[in-house]
């Protein structure tokens, strides 16, 4: 007999003051459908495909705050000009039953400031393998502005109709290059201890809590570790978590780890389609693939099922507050024994993306296992259309 205590993943769930269908989300993962930066039909198919096939909740990815926040140039900047077209893409989902998240990001380092034609920005200057430029150091009126545009992007984003906004605070992204102290070599109030580290992260997580009040549901991804030792990792995380947590701004943490910058893969797991990857990049990164460091930036993980588990496991005990549970999610049972473990909400990315009606069949009882095989062939999609290459397309 079930224990009535452990929550049961298929039904309805309060997500603060937002209801899902059930606790299952479609993280977060480019999508790779907004060549001009705004929504298109492709770009609402790609949602609708997981959000007809059961998702409690869709994320879309990647809605920069600023022009020079994008991690390239189609990526969708929230502002008047795109809004029409998430509108119409928070309609569409709506009507399936589904909710919808979008998530506020600033790419930070990640920025490819030549593609987007704005210089990218980090806590402290770096050298981009992205752009081969500069990426320069915030100051403080960039940091004052930045937060600004959250408050604007947060604003727009309950307009057009989005029921959850989830900060980006993960993956070596702006904020948590802040947080990072082998990046952030500040002297000023951004930098040393971990309060000056968190402060551009927290005020971020205020402010749009105070313009959206209760209409909407406010997350953050934050990572547990970059798998790197200059990035950001645990114990601090934690504490990290802990102080959001404390604030009490926020409605629920994803958990997540790696980074863009320093370690992709630790993420992903699973297979290194890394000849594939080159070939979609520009010749002078293309070609810096092939020395042993580039080979040593995409390093090999094996995949294990709810990898992440063990580390998200620290936070579940460390935090009181509603947690995501991420990391390669594929069979029922994960999603059981997450329940039973205390976490709230399992986020799935490659899993919906080989079976984006993969929520709905575990809930009628007809599989209890996905068939992604994770060879990340998917990855190297990203640019012209993310989607599984396993799947072959129908006549």
């Amino acid at each position: 007999m079930a224990n009535p205590a452990v929550p049961n993943v298929f039904e309805p769930a309060m997500l603060g003051p937002v209801t899902l269908r059930n606790r299952t989300v479609k993280a977060a993962t480019f999508e790779g459908r907004t060549p001009y930066g705004l929504v298109t039909d492709e770009l609402i198919d790609y949602h609708l495909a997981p959000a007809r096939g059961g998702v409690g909740l869709t994320t879309v990815a990647y809605l920069a705050v600023a022009p020079e926040g994008r991690t390239q140039k189609e990526v969708i900047v929230v502002n008047d000009e795109s809004a029409p077209g998430l509108a119409r893409l928070t309609e569409k989902i709506h009507e399936t039953g589904a909710k919808i998240a979008g998530q506020l990001g600033h790419a930070g380092p990640v920025a490819n400031g030549r593609s987007n034609g704005v210089k990218a920005l980090a806590a402290s200057k770096m050298p981009s393998p992205l752009s081969m430029q500069m990426i320069g150091s915030a100051t403080a009126a960039d940091i004052a502005r930045i937060t600004k545009d959250y408050v604007r992007t947060a604003r727009i984003m309950v307009e057009t109709g989005f029921d959850v906004l989830e900060i980006h605070m993960a993956h070596g992204y702006l904020l948590s290059s802040f947080l990072a102290p082998g990046q952030n070599r500040r002297k000023d109030g951004w930098g040393g201890s971990l309060t000056n580290r968190a402060k551009f992260a927290r005020d971020v997580a205020r402010v749009v809590r105070e313009e959206v009040g209760d209409a909407v549901a406010v997350t953050a991804k934050i990572g547990m570790t970059e798998g790197s030792p200059v990035g950001f990792s645990m114990p601090e995380t934690l504490e990290f978590a802990q102080l959001l947590e404390a604030d009490g701004h926020l409605d629920a943490l994803e958990l997540s780890a790696g980074s863009s910058l320093l370690n992709p893969m630790y993420l992903f797991r699973g297979d290194v389609p890394l000849k594939e990857f080159a070939a979609t990049m520009p010749a002078a990164v293309r070609l810096g693939l092939k020395t042993p460091v580039g080979k040593r930036f995409f390093k090999a993980y094996p995949f294990e099922e709810a990898f992440l588990r063990e580390k998200a496991l620290a936070f579940r005990e460390g935090l009181s507050m509603p947690l995501i549970m991420l990391g390669g999610i594929n069979n029922l049972a994960t999603l059981d024994r997450a329940m039973a473990e205390g976490f709230d909400f399992v986020a799935m990315g490659r899993a919906l993306l080989r079976e984006p009606d993969l929520v709905n069949r575990m809930q009628r009882g007809e599989t209890s296992d996905g068939i992604c095989i994770h060879c990340n062939q998917c990855m190297p999609t990203i640019y012209s259309g993310t989607r599984c290459v396993v799947v072959q397309p129908q006549p």
